[in-house]
């Protein structure tokens, strides 16, 4: 069976900018077994670039160069990874606003639905609130000097 590494199959990465997390995914097969690698010294450069905050730099890691066998088990592996990173993340949560509503965007029986069972909730626990401070108004309190107790 032929041996690769790490940064060789990271050119096979559908996305790129996933490469951290399959690095990761790499990592935890073998820790469990799934897969059988051994360490090299060297390191390399993942393709993905990272932004920093508050700046428009961008940054790059390194990894630990790693060497495997090619067998069919790690290629079905390989194939069922690179087909969930390369599946969209999440997307951006679409702000409530007129056009979205009329392009279709956004579900306007949904967002009716949500905003009745926040308004029902706030409702609720305003009332709730007043109930507790009335109850603890009512409770009688002693005031003044206590009294000792005549023989």
């Amino acid at each position: 069976m032929p041996y690769t590494t790490l940064s060789e199959q990271m050119k096979y990465l559908s996305n790129p900018q996933r490469s951290d997390a399959f690095v990761k995914r790499f990592r935890e097969a073998v820790r469990t077994g799934e897969i059988e690698a051994a360490q090299l010294p060297q390191r390399f450069t993942l393709p993905k670039t990272f932004r920093k905050r508050g700046s428009n730099e961008t940054g790059t890691r390194e990894v630990r160069e790693m060497i495997f066998e090619l067998t069919p088990e790690y290629e079905t592996w390989f194939n069922q990874v690179n087909e969930e990173l390369a599946a969209p993340t999440r997307s951006a949560k679409i702000k409530p606003s007129v056009e979205a509503i009329a392009s279709g965007q956004l579900d306007f029986k949904a967002l009716a639905e949500e905003t009745r069972r926040q308004m029902q909730a706030r409702f609720e626990h305003g009332q709730k609130l007043g109930q507790s401070r009335t109850q603890a108004r009512a409770k009688p309190t002693r005031r003044g000097r206590a009294t000792k107790a005549k023989k």
